[in-house]
């Protein structure tokens, strides 16, 4: 053993203290047997023995738990002979029976034509805690992620490859080995109505105009049906220029609390029996609609009408008959109207109708088409000698006001004679606050 006896220039005793301060535990083994011809202090003290005797002459087999048997010992031999450092990570039993996680770092080199393997054995008891930690760190990261999110992505902007994590496949409807990787299995599935400003959002955020990607949109599911998503990401790896390389971001799945805010917004917008939009919906859209029209040079026309005698409808059929003739009202000018006209149910029995881009000429003629089709039809609920007619009041924007108050109050007084002078009539206001009948 070269340690076994002292030099007279003093380098064995020199050597044996420097080995004894080593922190690691440091082994020499004869390759043949595996029997270990030395180590130092921390090699027995770590494993629990008072000193180095209780080691020497051992085998490693009946020190490393994870080389079983002669046959593994000359297959790992025959390793560090051929590659040198060996790493090997294993346990070494303690003198206690317990386990002590180690990383072994092995290299061959010989003495006086002897081969042997020196080890220096690193105890990794609190490196492999830290890790097992970390792990459960990193599934409770997870876990966190996937249950604040219905989903994950990552793209590849200069393959436009798409990781979509197993939830979010679930969440539209597709299993785990579908959905193709590819951005367009995203961008292909966005509303139509949402697509083009989503896609904006994305741009600025990869020009550098946001600071993050985050948008509320309809996202199509594998059955054809929409979903209301928050979709939100991050730029997370840029090249040597500062063009973006990756995104990464999460998608949750809004349907149920979108749809919520949705009915919602209607109760505030719409009336309940009708559904057609409110008085104070009226106000907000007709403001705009003219301040739109005076910038563009055109004509608004707007239609205050009563339904006639609805009182008396009430008090003879009751006042579900009632409702049912202000729904199936509501129902019938809303199919007969263009799509760019609003129609409002004012209160009670009144409506209002906004025209845009409608001269006095044409509002009165849309008007009386309404009114005639109202005075024809027949309703399958009331006895058929009853019928419902309405008088109609109708202004014209600016002719005979500049704002909405003054319409509404032109269009008012044209209705007030349009009931003064027999119902079932259609009169235009003028613009001295006076009315006639076209």
């Amino acid at each position: 053993m070269p340690f076994a006896h002292t030099q007279a220039d003093g380098s064995y005793p020199l050597l044996e203290s420097l080995f004894n301060a080593l922190p690691d535990s440091v082994f020499l083994i004869d390759p043949d047997t595996s029997r270990i011809v030395y180590c130092n202090r921390a090699a027995w003290a770590g494993l629990g023995y008072d000193g180095p005797g209780d080691l020497l002459d051992h085998s490693v087999l009946s020190l490393q738990k994870d080389v079983i048997g002669p046959e593994q010992w000359r297959s790992i031999a025959a390793e560090i002979r051929s590659r040198s450092p060996y790493v090997f990570i294993g346990r070494h039993r303690h003198r206690q029976g317990w386990e002590l996680p180690v990383e072994v770092y092995t290299s061959c080199f010989s003495f006086k034509g002897q081969d042997y393997f020196l080890s220096v054995a690193r105890d990794i008891t609190n490196r492999t805690q830290l890790e097992r930690e970390l792990s459960a760190r990193d599934t409770q990261l997870r876990f966190a992620l996937n249950e604040a999110s219905d989903g994950l992505w990552d793209w590849e902007i200069a393959s436009n490859e798409v990781f979509f994590s197993p939830q979010l496949k679930r969440m539209l409807g597709y299993g785990p080995e579908e959905l193709e990787a590819s951005f367009s299995s995203w961008s292909d599935n966005i509303h139509p109505d949402d697509a083009d400003w989503v896609r904006a959002v994305l741009e600025d955020h990869l020009g550098g105009q946001r600071e993050r990607y985050e948008a509320e949109y309809r996202l199509r599911n594998r059955n054809g049906h929409y979903l209301w998503v928050h979709d939100r990401g991050r730029v997370c790896e840029r090249d040597a220029d500062g063009r973006p390389l990756r995104v990464v971001g999460m998608v949750q799945n809004v349907t149920d609390r979108k749809n919520l805010e949705l009915r919602l917004h209607k109760l505030a917008s719409h009336d309940s029996l009708t559904g057609l939009l409110n008085r104070r919906e009226s106000e907000i859209i007709l403001n705009t609609q003219i301040r739109l029209c005076e910038r563009l040079g055109l004509p608004l026309g707007i239609c205050l009408f009563d339904l006639d005698n609805f009182k008396m409808i009430n008090d003879v059929y009751g006042h579900l008959r009632g409702d049912q003739v202000l729904t199936s009202v509501s129902q019938l000018f809303s199919q007969h109207i263009r799509s760019a006209d609003y129609l409002f149910r004012w209160g009670g029995e009144e409506f209002l109708l906004v025209c845009v881009d409608t001269s006095l000429e044409q509002l009165w003629q849309r008007v009386e088409q309404l009114r005639v089709l109202l005075a024809s039809q027949s309703w399958d609920f009331l006895p058929d000698t009853a019928s419902v007619t309405a008088s109609f009041g109708i202004a014209v924007f600016p002719h005979h006001g500049n704002n909405a108050r003054d319409l509404f109050i032109a269009a008012d007084a044209a209705l007030y004679h349009a009931k003064s002078g027999g119902r079932n009539r259609v009169v235009t206001a003028c613009s001295s606050g006076s009315s006639i009948t076209p």
